[in-house]
């Protein structure tokens, strides 16, 4: 199991409430509104470029993860099985058991100048969001991104997160050495739906403003529109409105994935249904029965839709600054340090 380096060899003495983790791991409570309830669990980790198992359904080969867990605490977060590999559970533990490997950025740079490695491609933001509150404390990614820099090494960022616009000095800076690109993650755009299914998130206007921020600054940016959440978001007038917003937010593309249920995620997402909207209990089940997809047609009907918004809204049809490299304009003011401010 790729977790294992993060596993005690038996079970904790000292204190029988922190997780199989490494001896040695720190665990700690903020006393501040905004890590109320949560838990720290700081680690040294083993390694920090993840090689990617080749039967996953991902464009990339190789990823970091500086955090797992995630306070953004969406309810269909694919991620949230992995939890339970140590001994956490998919659902409360996962949106507030965070661990953070505080050795990220000594591994990154330690791994990235070794002779096996070949410069390939890093994906990050992949499993949990890099930029999620817990980085506004830790600034993990801030040493990860200049070991990446100093490499060389081309990579790429996917966050729901606005923090990403604290770094935007190193990321133009690497931007001149390798290639680099960001996507936001917007599956839709309706207040209500994300403040009950994305409630430690910034709403989606602003991190479509991240977008717009990223492309005037050089970096290319488009938006993951996911996920589709079938009954709640597909409809073709809620389609269009959040196509049109990411299209009047400069995104070069956007790639528009629905909603899948895995173990885990199944669970939390369908007990969240039961309590919100009961009626759309059946129909699940009736979509996700085979398994944690939903039907190839259904599927290939929503990207077919969302391609046709996405020409006749423009998307990608903006030349970016990236195109000649121009000067990066300041970013907006208050980037949000911490991830605080969600309105």
């Amino acid at each position: 199991m790729r977790w294992d380096n993060l596993r005690l060899a038996a079970p904790g003495q000292d204190d029988p409430a922190v997780p199989l983790f490494a001896r040695g791991a720190v665990t700690r409570t903020f006393d501040t509104p905004e890590f109320k309830g949560m838990t720290f669990y700081e680690i040294r980790a083993k390694s920090i470029i993840n090689r990617v198992p080749g039967a996953s359904r991902v464009p990339f080969e190789y990823t970091i993860n500086p955090y797992r867990g995630c306070s953004h605490s969406c309810v269909y977060c694919f991620a949230r099985k992995t939890h339970e590999y140590l001994d956490l559970d998919a659902g409360a533990d996962f949106d507030s058991k965070i661990v953070v490997k505080v050795n990220a950025a000594e591994l990154a740079r330690k791994e990235l100048a070794s002779p096996r490695w070949g410069g390939h491609h890093v994906a990050m933001g992949t499993n949990v969001d890099c930029y999620q509150r817990a980085e506004g404390r830790y600034k993990l990614m801030r040493g990860i991104l200049t070991a990446l820099r100093d490499a060389a090494n081309p990579f790429s960022i996917l966050t729901k997160g606005t923090l990403i616009l604290r770094d935007l000095d190193l990321l133009t800076e690497a931007a001149d050495v390798t290639d680099v690109s960001a996507s936001v993650s917007v599956g839709f755009t309706d207040p209500d739906l994300w403040r009950a299914v994305e409630p430690g998130t910034p709403n989606p206007g602003r991190r479509l403003e991240t977008c717009a921020a990223l492309n005037d600054n050089g970096i290319a940016c488009g938006v993951l529109m996911a996920p589709i959440l079938p009954y709640l978001t597909d409809s073709p007038d809620q389609l269009e409105r959040t196509v049109k917003e990411i299209a009047a937010a400069g995104a070069t593309h956007v790639v528009p994935i629905v909603l899948h249920l895995r173990p885990g995620a199944r669970e939390w997402w369908l007990s969240w249904l039961s309590r919100e909207h009961p009626r759309l209990v059946p129909r699940y089940l009736e979509l996700y029965g085979r398994g944690a997809y939903a039907p190839k047609a259904y599927q290939q009907r929503l990207t077919t839709q969302v391609r046709e918004l996405a020409e006749r809204h423009g998307v990608g049809r903006a030349t970016p600054a990236m195109a000649h490299r121009l000067p990066p304009r300041p970013p907006p003011a208050d980037p949000e340090p911490e991830q605080l401010r969600l309105l």
